[in-house]
């Protein structure tokens, strides 16, 4: 199930997107504020955020760049030109006008998912690090190596969230669309199959437990 991350204030037009989108089969999560985001995003790692710009404390607009690795739609009143360039260039994925049509915006929804999910030429990089999800082949530098489709399927959720540790049980329900046949109980046993084989192309650790939650990509510079 996809999550949605609604960073919007006002409880009338929260409430309203929720029901809409819980009708369409999203998990809705819920933030009235940018640094409430901020703490919902330390342990979540949304599938898409829908961002109001007229937030208290911290605006969207100062809270953008801080959630650059995010597909973020902003639903704003301002309707000029410049606002919608300077939030497109800043790193939103698209922007609706307050108010809105519900069906234009979750075929916006939609898009942006498709989108993020379909990296362009099936490529993800981190650090030395390329991901070809089709072939399932990672390659470090010169070296390569073949991934089983579970391997695949972990390496690409890990890499598409490279800030962030991610839980077991969100782990299990992402890859699940790629890899139905992992476990819970399997997959420490996946993970540990993948680590030794970037290892071995490497010549590094990439993947880190995360003690009580789950695993991350490590940077070389970390």
């Amino acid at each position: 199930m996809k999550q949605i991350l609604v960073i919007d204030d006002d409880i009338y037009i929260g409430n309203m997107l929720e029901e809409a989108l819980s009708r369409e089969g999203y998990q809705v999560l819920r933030a009235y504020s940018g640094t409430e985001a901020l703490l919902v995003l330390s342990s979540l790692t949304p599938d898409l955020i829908l961002l109001d710009l007229m937030l208290p404390g911290l605006s969207g607009e100062e809270l953008l760049p801080r959630i650059r690795e995010f597909p973020v739609i902003v639903l704003s009143a301002k309707a000029d030109i410049d606002s919608k360039v300077n939030l497109l260039l800043e790193g939103a994925t698209d922007y609706v006008t307050k108010p809105f049509e519900i069906r234009e915006l979750l075929a916006r929804i939609t898009a942006a998912l498709r989108k993020n999910s379909s990296p362009a030429g099936g490529m993800l990089s981190f650090d030395n690090l390329r991901l070809d999800a089709a072939a399932r082949l990672v390659c470090a530098g010169e070296r390569e190596i073949r991934l089983t489709r579970t391997e695949c399927a972990i390496l690409k959720t890990l890499m598409q969230n490279p800030s962030h540790a991610i839980a077991r049980s969100l782990l299990l329900e992402r890859i699940s669309e790629d890899t139905p046949d992992c476990t819970e109980y399997s997959l420490k046993t996946h993970v540990s199959n993948l680590r030794k084989k970037l290892r071995d192309i490497g010549g590094r650790e990439y993947i880190e437990a995360v003690w009580g939650i789950g695993f991350r990509l490590v940077s070389e510079k970390s």
